[in-house]
């Protein structure tokens, strides 16, 4: 299945930014919203614990796992937004990092965001996301 996501860049804006500013979907193509991915091991428990890196991986994992359930995988991904809670810069960076890497040359329009609190136990990272696929 070839993806229904047309990444746009810009020639005019930064390129220092490590995504697309933009996506499109044409008509016709099915939407996934899949709720936050979190860094929840299966038994509930919070993965990775005080790591933001680690946290970001599980959330990954779990976003694939999500997707693949929907008929998606990460390349079907439209835009994503990387909730960290932390007040230092070189924690979302790090989160970011291994965000940015899981989605290789599939680099969607992205916000990367720092909150003072997320809603499960030592919870440092959450993915949201929003895939399409073609019917």
């Amino acid at each position: 299945m070839n993806s229904a996501v047309t990444l746009i860049r810009s020639a005019v804006l930064s390129d220092a930014a490590e995504y697309a500013y933009a996506a499109t979907v044409p008509p016709g193509v099915r939407l996934i919203f899949p709720a936050g991915a979190c860094p929840l091991n299966i038994d509930g428990s919070t993965a990775a614990v005080g790591d933001h890196a680690g946290q970001a991986a599980v959330c990954v994992a779990n976003l694939r796992t999500a997707l693949a359930e929907a008929g998606a995988a990460l390349t079907d991904v439209v835009s994503t937004r990387v909730l960290v809670a932390s007040d230092a810069q070189d924690d979302l960076v790090a989160a970011w990092e291994v965000v940015r890497d899981a989605f290789g040359e599939h680099d969607v329009p992205s916000t990367l965001v720092g909150v003072t609190v997320l809603g499960y136990d030592d919870q440092l990272v959450e993915i949201e996301a929003v895939a399409a696929v073609r019917e």
